[in-house]
C-alpha cells in the first residue's frame, strides 16, 4: 500500500509510490537532470568539472551529485566529474569514501577487532581465575 506524504522539496501532499517526491517535482528534476546531460555530452565541455557544470546549468551541485550517485551520469565518460567524499569532501570518482578515509575506517574496524579480542581474553583468564578459587574453596569446606 502507498503512503501519503508531503512533498519534501515543495510541500504538496502526494501518494509515494516509486518516487520520493510529488509528480510536478520529479518533472522538474528530469528537466534538471537533462539540461545537464545536454551540457556535458557537448564536446567541449565533457572535460568540465563539477563546478563548471553547476556554473553552465545553474543545477544544484547536490542535485548533479545525486545524479551521479544514482548511475545516470557515468563518470567513464567525463573525466574531470566528481563528487565529495562523504567523510573529508575531497573529490572522488567511486564508492563513498575515498582511499584516505576508507584505510582510516578500516584501522579503526581493525583496532576495535583487537581490543574486543582482548578484553574477551581478559575475560576469559578472569573467569579462569574465580573458578579455581572457588574449587579451593569447595575442597576446603569439605
Amino acid at each position: 500500500m502507498a503512503d501519503l506524504l508531503n512533498c519534501p522539496n515543495c510541500g504538496k501532499l502526494f501518494v509515494k509510490a516509486l518516487r520520493s517526491v510529488c509528480n510536478d517535482c520529479a518533472k522538474e528534476v528530469e528537466e534538471k537532470y537533462n539540461k545537464v546531460y545536454q551540457f556535458i555530452r557537448k564536446r567541449e565541455n565533457r572535460r568540465a568539472t563539477i563546478d563548471e557544470v553547476t556554473e553552465g546549468t545553474d543545477v544544484e551541485q547536490s542535485l548533479i551529485i545525486q545524479f551521479i550517485r544514482e548511475g545516470r551520469i557515468h563518470l567513464s565518460q567525463f573525466p574531470n566529474l566528481g563528487y565529495p567524499c562523504e567523510k573529508c569532501g575531497v573529490m572522488i570518482r567511486e564508492q563513498r569514501l575515498c582511499h584516505s578515509c576508507a584505510k582510516d575506517l578500516r584501522q579503526g574496524l581493525h583496532t576495535i577487532d583487537r581490543q574486543k579480542e582482548f578484553d574477551a581474553r581478559q575475560k576469559k583468564r578472569e573467569n579462569a581465575k574465580i573458578k579455581a578459587y572457588a574449587s579451593l574453596d569447595n575442597r576446603l569446606n569439605r
